[in-house]
């Protein structure tokens, strides 16, 4: 009887190394599942509410402003110009007989006028709404809106006419303005809350060295 009583003890050094796990090595520690889950990229919160409202009314004047000037610029009549002005619905053949003039300045006031007109829109658009930012998106917004003015031109100024061209470069213009200055400042007015993207995934978790 002692000396089965003896046999089914067991030592205190195996007890606690069966306690541990195998081996008498203690198990590896688990980081909690918050850590192992990474936040992605910081969070830029950029201006207030109020210095965004003010950025949009001031953005909204100006476009007032511009608004008429380019109703100046466009829908002035010019009878004395009626002999020459025609309707031009075929793409780039205007551009072509700019290019095809002797005179150089002649050429780079008309081309490079219609390219600086679209400008404005390209700067003010993102500034006024978050909205409106995306090459896709100013280019509709001023291809639309100087298609208007174009079919008001043909349609009921006198001395003047409708050419596809001039909304061609404009619309160029409001790009180019947008990737010089508009899309910088719609940025920073308007930054992004949270990632979009879709390369923005989670990390796997990092294993502990």
């Amino acid at each position: 009887m002692f000396g089965r009583r003896l046999s089914g003890r067991t030592p205190k050094g195996q007890h606690d190394a069966a306690a541990d796990g195998d081996g008498g090595e203690s198990p590896e520690r688990t980081e909690p599942d918050s850590a192992a889950t990474p936040a992605g990229p910081p969070v830029r919160r950029g201006p207030g509410r109020l210095v965004r409202a003010v950025v949009a009314l001031t953005a909204l004047a100006c476009t007032m402003a511009f608004a008429v000037v380019l109703a100046r610029l466009t829908l002035e009549a010019s009878p004395a110009s009626v002999p020459l002005t025609h309707s031009n619905l075929t793409p780039g053949r205007s551009i072509e007989a700019y290019l095809a003039r002797p005179a150089f300045l002649d050429t780079v006031k008309q081309l490079g006028g219609n390219v600086l007109l679209g400008v404005p829109f390209g700067i003010l658009l993102p500034l006024l709404s978050r909205k409106a930012r995306g090459f896709l998106r100013v280019a509709l917004v001023t291809a639309a809106t100087m298609l208007l003015v174009e079919l008001v031109q043909g349609a009921l100024v006198t001395g003047r006419a409708f050419d596809v061209d001039d909304v061609l470069l404009n619309t160029t213009g409001a790009l180019l303005g947008y990737v010089a200055v508009g899309r910088r400042l719609g940025r920073a007015v308007y930054p992004r809350t949270r990632p979009r993207r879709w390369w923005w995934r989670r990390r796997p978790a990092r294993t502990p060295a």
